[in-house]
């Protein structure tokens, strides 16, 4: 693997990328009939595994945050529901009502404490890794950027990147930077480091894709953000901005969206360290949005931010297509190490793709690239005049 390996440009070539997994991510499931109950994290492991890009010695298990782990963010009373629902697989409709927990798109199902808990074990891992020496950390179970310190939100039952953050800035990192390139707005995130001059967030996301903006400001979140949250008027208190993308998003919008808006950003706050949310759920190939990027200008955007940092932790998200989901993690840990990325994939590891089963109308027949190749073709297009505008906006702040 060392003989194809080739750093990033601007990154030190003797850190090597570490992974972190775990198996209760193949072990525990959503439910039978949830758009996440799908093989994501434990595919992405397979994929990598079977090129010859992971093996024992770039993998950490993931451990299992504790309560106490958990409480720096969340709700201890909180956490104890969690835990209980689990136990029980039920809940009060107290409870449900108070937490979220078996509603709005956040089942009871069995694991469902140990799962959210490894993810964020996996980035307390990183982040305390991270605040003693520079690295590169790559949890694709993590970036439950929706999760709220009382309650489940947007399929997120804890928040991974809040806590992972806090622990770098507890450790003593001064300055986190975080990109959140989900199809939906990093809410949770930018609103648990509302009054923190610490961190900086930016997320680019669909406009008008959940989480809505309701009659002025989501549930339970901070009112009085101009023209909404999520929006381009929306900066935070101050160290946060969000671009909200038009239908069709392309490739060629990403990576000016990134030159002109994140780098500069992410350059003048000069960060001791960055997290990078890689959801994928902005891929023309997931069923969830109108957004048509290729897996390659996502690579492309973690390989620009890994470029200009020493400290690293790049994480999953969003992606409800299985095929898509799988093949996008695991060329983002080819991006990350500098492998290239073949062609055509080896029998085995095509037989991974052919063996999943996806129930959603589009599994039924599984195109043709899904099976055969990591890659998809690439997507550019012209840069449109309201991204360009959009990025202005941003830069006028």
């Amino acid at each position: 693997m060392d003989a194809k390996r080739k750093a990033p440009e601007g990154r030190n070539e003797t850190v090597r990328p570490l992974f972190i997994g775990s198996e209760v991510f193949r072990q525990t499931r959503y439910g039978s009939d949830h758009p996440l109950s799908i093989p994501r994290v434990s595919l992405a492991m397979d994929l990598c595994r079977s090129l010859g890009w992971l093996d024992a010695d770039n993998f950490l298990d993931a451990p299992v945050a504790s309560a106490v782990d958990l409480a720096d963010f969340h709700d201890p009373a909180y956490i104890d529901a969690l835990e209980r629902a689990d136990c029980d697989q039920t809940v009060s409709p107290e409870v449900a009502a108070r937490h979220h927990i078996g509603i709005n798109g956040n089942p009871i199902f069995d694991g469902m404490f140990r799962r959210p808990a490894t993810a964020c074990g996996a980035g307390l891992l990183a982040a305390t890794r991270l605040a003693r020496a520079p690295g590169v950390y790559y949890s694709p179970s993590g970036g439950q950027h929706h999760g709220r310190p009382d309650r489940a939100s947007g399929f997120c039952f804890l928040s991974e990147p809040v806590l992972s953050i806090r622990a770098m800035l507890r450790a003593g990192l001064g300055r986190v930077f975080y990109l959140d390139l989900d199809a939906h707005h990093g809410d949770g995130v930018q609103d648990a480091f509302d009054d923190e001059p610490r961190v900086f967030t930016v997320s680019i996301h669909e406009a008008g894709r959940w989480p809505m903006v309701r009659d002025g400001a989501r549930d339970g979140a901070r009112d009085g953000a101009p023209g909404g949250l999520g929006t381009v008027e929306d900066r935070g208190g101050g160290q946060a901005r969000n671009l909200p993308v038009l239908e069709g998003f392309n490739d060629s919008e990403l990576e000016f969206l990134m030159e002109a808006v994140v780098l500069p950003i992410l350059t003048d706050f000069a960060p001791d360290a960055v997290y990078i949310q890689g959801g994928c759920d902005a891929l023309a190939d997931d069923p969830q949005s109108r957004l048509a990027l290729s897996n390659g200008a996502l690579w492309r955007a973690v390989a620009m931010v890994g470029g200009v940092t020493e400290r690293l932790l790049v994480t999953g998200g969003g992606g409800y297509n299985p095929y898509a989901v799988g093949r996008c993690w695991a060329g983002m840990w080819a991006t990350l190490n500098g492998l290239a990325i073949p062609a055509t994939l080896p029998a085995a590891t095509e037989a991974l793709l052919r063996g999943i089963d996806w129930r959603h109308r589009r599994g039924r027949v599984p195109a043709a690239h899904w099976l055969a190749t990591l890659s998809d073709k690439p997507a550019p297009g012209p840069v449109r005049d309201n991204i360009k505008k959009l990025a202005a906006k941003v830069l006028d702040a």
